[in-house]
């Protein structure tokens, strides 16, 4: 077997099933479910429509590139949502099943297995998958630490120049998972800067680039800011965006990298032997998806109420602040993060992640300890009669 598999820490979820093992909720409270980032709004009628309509695709194999048409829609929606000139379709975009599995994938392709001390940076708190993606590609993870002091910055002129030295990638989530912040273009500048000196290349993690609260001030995008800055062939630079989150589709398992034109042709050999081609019948889902902006904007509408009102109730028993962007709450409870997640249950129903099981001790400290991740998926009722809970629980807790 692969050693590095031993490397793997369990994932969050089996972590989180693990703490709740003897806990009885009570009875005559219905269970409301905050812990995992999977949406729960509607998926919009014609992307089923769309997918029901193009079954006839699935008689043939599909090309790991994607049909034009998809990728034209891409390529289309990138230059509308960040206002720059559009990417080439044929070499900067490529569709892949899902930003999770691309993720992973895209460690395998770049980090260098004959260099010795290959690193992979990635913030703390941070997506499991970059973890796995590192370790499984040979390499260590440096981890960044995301805190309030900082503002959940990543904190790039922390790094010592040795560890600058042997980095390869580094992974970077814009809005954050879990802290939802926007990366500033003075973060990007810094960024690029250190990724031209010590030839590392950047993927920029942007699902949540869809989910924010301000209709006139989307977040910046990691294209947007090279492109502002005057990198227009994004050296060293890749995106991955989904569906998922904007579309209410995570079952369909589509989105796309975009980038650096050099660096997706050794993806794409990468992809081509790892087959994971997208089915046809998906691709024209996604593609009419792509050219919908109505129900991104409805759904928008849906999380921005849901997070006003949350914040209202919890706002007077806490120091609940909302995030830039995405969909979670990232609150500090201080103590023990996962006995608050275990008495949320046992005696309120609610199911949140305690925040230390999204990062990793560096130096005896954990910079998730204390925080839970509150995700706002579920329908608005049940995100009320949470916040009521929660802040039952807070204000007795105080």
């Amino acid at each position: 077997m692969n050693p590095d598999l031993a490397r793997l820490q369990p994932y969050p979820f089996q972590k989180l099933a693990k703490l709740f093992e003897g806990v009885v909720p009570p009875a005559g409270l219905a269970p409301v479910n905050l812990s995992i980032g999977e949406p729960k709004h509607a998926t919009p009628p014609f992307i089923k429509d769309a997918l029901a309509a193009n079954l006839g695709g699935l008689a043939g194999y599909p090309a790991t590139l994607g049909g034009a048409p998809l990728r034209e829609s891409i390529a289309d929606w990138i230059a509308r949502r960040y206002g720059i000139p559009r990417p080439d379709p044929a070499t900067q975009v490529l569709p892949v099943n899902g930003s999770r599995e691309a993720l992973f994938a895209f460690a395998q392709t770049v980090v260098d297995r004959t260099k010795a001390g290959a690193r992979v940076l990635m913030p703390n708190p941070f997506y499991q998958i970059y973890e796995g993606a590192a370790l499984l590609a040979g390499a260590t993870p440096g981890l960044l630490a995301q805190t309030p002091e900082t503002r959940f910055a990543c904190g790039f002129d922390t790094v010592d120049e040795a560890t600058w030295r042997d980095t390869q990638l580094i992974f970077v989530c814009s809005p954050g998972n879990p802290t939802g912040r926007v990366m500033t273009l003075d973060d990007w500048r810094q960024l690029f800067e250190l990724s031209d000196r010590h030839d590392f290349v950047i993927a920029a993690d942007e699902c949540y680039s869809e989910i924010y609260f301000d209709e006139a001030s989307p977040p910046l995008g990691a294209l947007q800011a090279a492109h502002a800055l005057g990198r227009t062939d994004y050296r060293r630079l890749v995106v991955f965006s989904s569906l998922s989150k904007r579309s209410n589709v995570p079952g369909m398992r589509s989105g796309f990298v975009a980038g650096d034109a050099a660096v997706l042709k050794a993806f794409l050999l990468y992809r081509t032997y790892h087959g994971s081609a997208m089915s046809p019948a998906v691709q024209a889902a996604s593609t009419a998806a792509w050219q919908d902006e109505a129900h991104v904007v409805e759904n928008r509408r849906l999380y921005r109420e849901k997070f006003a009102a949350f914040h209202a109730k919890l706002a007077p028993v806490s120091a609940i602040a909302m995030p830039d962007a995405g969909f979670y709450f990232w609150l500090r409870v201080g103590g023990d993060d996962a006995a608050v997640a275990r008495t949320l249950l046992g005696q309120y129903n609610v199911t949140v992640l305690p925040g230390s099981y999204l990062a990793r001790d560096v130096g005896g400290v954990n910079p998730g300890a204390g925080f839970i991740r509150i995700a706002l998926v579920a329908p608005p009722a049940e995100c009320d009669v949470a916040a009521d809970r929660l802040a039952a629980f807070l204000s007795n807790r105080n």
